[in-house]
């Protein structure tokens, strides 16, 4: 059974339960009515006739003229002694000679009841009659008045066939309306429906649900939701196939170099040194492509373990500068143009690993004879790390791109030389950013590129500042 099918029937017999309590409550209370009304019709009747009635000197009941008997057609009297005889009624039951009530002949006080005479539904009213003689009461009869209730019996089944007629109408109403306002209201699920099928069978991604309704509704917040998810889906599986094709690419080029080699050796039938010393780099390289797969798997995981401790960042500095310097050797100038004091909270190793890629990076697109300049410097409640080159430059084209894993600008940092993967900038940005910090670009046109660092300084009470965007 459909949702639109099941809120149809719920709505409907809601709507019809309501009208059915309502209607009950009508009935009841028109019931009600009707019969006080029919009970105090005959109370005032039999107060009329009770009023011609008098009693002979000899204690006998007497019964004088009685005009009062007819002027009620839908009222009938009976007056019985007690012995049990009728000793008067009206003219219309004249031929009755059993009683309206016979049940209460017997009762002492005055009490109404329903009966049914020869088919007649009747409510019937017997009161005792009591004379006082001599200061003292005596009963001398009963008087029974009857009405006729087919009246009411009639408006009864009437209301009922209404009420029932109604309900059956509304419920009807309430569905066909109920039908067509959830079927608009769900039409949107429809249409994610579908929209999901057609992505499973043909694995468009890129397809997107229009929607013509409002967005802050119900329907226009699940269809943004749900567009929402299709661009995050479409982003991460374009993210993969990428990281797939990288993966395919970076993998070819150092086993291409090995399968080289060994097939050499195998032609010249001895081990060649620089064939060796080939295969030795590229094994290097894979080991190095894999450990930066594994870092970056369990960065994005959230795996990463960091060790948190206070870290003197002027001292991490100069160690990284002394390292670099082996590796810039002549080609590059590589210093130092200000450094403070300064203690951040953060992992050694990971910090380290952050300036070592940053600098061999700039050392690595720096043409010869060019500088790359470190600084460490407080600015307010922050430290600030600046990594700086005179190289090409990053594209502008690219620097929305440059810590994505394994992107590379192109023009400027061509594949063909040795280092990286593209995957140093995509880690090292994990690591600030899980440090409370962040790391600028800054690359003009005319040349030279700057990162810098930003991480939250450990003041001496050992609290750290925030850094605001």
């Amino acid at each position: 059974m459909s949702l639109r099918l099941r809120l149809t029937i719920l709505y409907s017999a809601l709507t019809g339960g309501i009208l059915l309590v309502f209607g009950a409550l009508l009935f009841f209370l028109v019931n009600i009515l009707l019969t006080s009304q029919v009970d105090t019709t005959l109370q005032q009747t039999v107060s009329e006739v009770t009023r011609s009635i008098h009693v002979g000197a000899v204690g006998e009941l007497n019964v004088v003229t009685l005009p009062q008997l007819d002027l009620t057609a839908n009222v009938y009297i009976q007056i019985w002694d007690l012995q049990g005889k009728l000793q008067s009624s009206s003219p219309g039951i004249g031929h009755l000679g059993e009683s309206l009530d016979p049940a209460g002949l017997e009762s002492r006080q005055m009490v109404y009841r329903d009966t049914y005479v020869q088919g007649a539904h009747l409510r019937v009213l017997t009161v005792p009659l009591v004379v006082v003689v001599e200061n003292e009461k005596r009963p001398v009869g009963v008087i029974q008045a009857a009405a006729n209730l087919g009246v009411v019996d009639s408006i009864r089944r009437t209301l009922l066939e209404v009420v029932l007629a109604t309900a059956a109408v509304s419920m009807f109403l309430a569905a066909s309306a109920s039908w067509f306002i959830i079927g608009q209201a769900v039409a949107p699920l429809a249409a994610v429906t579908e929209t999901a099928l057609q992505i499973s069978r043909a694995d468009d991604l890129s397809r997107r649900i229009p929607y013509r309704g409002s967005p802050n509704d119900e329907g226009g917040r699940l269809v943004s939701a749900f567009n929402a998810t299709l661009g995050r889906l479409e982003t991460l599986f374009t993210a993969q196939q990428r990281f797939l094709a990288d993966v395919s690419h970076e993998l070819r080029t150092p086993l291409t170099v090995v399968k080289g080699n060994v097939e050499l050796m195998r032609r010249m039938g001895c081990a060649d040194e620089e064939s060796l010393s080939s295969i030795e780099d590229e094994s290097d390289r894979l080991t190095r492509l894999v450990g930066d797969l594994l870092l970056e798997t369990q960065a994005e995981s959230g795996k990463l373990p960091l060790s948190f401790a206070p870290v003197e960042l002027d001292t991490l500095l100069l160690e990284v500068f002394k390292e670099m310097r082996v590796l810039a050797r002549e080609r590059v100038r590589l210093k130092i143009s200000e450094i403070d004091q300064i203690q951040v909270h953060g992992d050694r190793d990971r910090l380290k690993q952050v300036l070592i890629n940053l600098v061999s990076n700039a050392v690595q697109y720096t043409p010869q004879g060019g500088d790359v300049t470190l600084s460490l410097a407080r600015v307010g409640e922050q430290a600030r790390l600046i990594v700086h080159d005179t190289g090409p430059g990053i594209p502008a084209e690219d620097m929305p791109h440059i810590f994505e894993r394994f992107y590379r600008a192109e023009k400027s940092r061509t594949r063909s030389k040795p280092g990286g993967f593209g995957l140093g900038l995509s880690i090292a940005n994990w690591i600030v950013s899980h440090h409370g910090g962040r790391i600028d670009v800054d690359s003009p046109e005319d040349g030279g590129t700057t990162f810098c660092i930003w991480l939250p300084i450990l003041d001496a009470s050992g609290q750290l500042s925030v850094i605001s965007d």
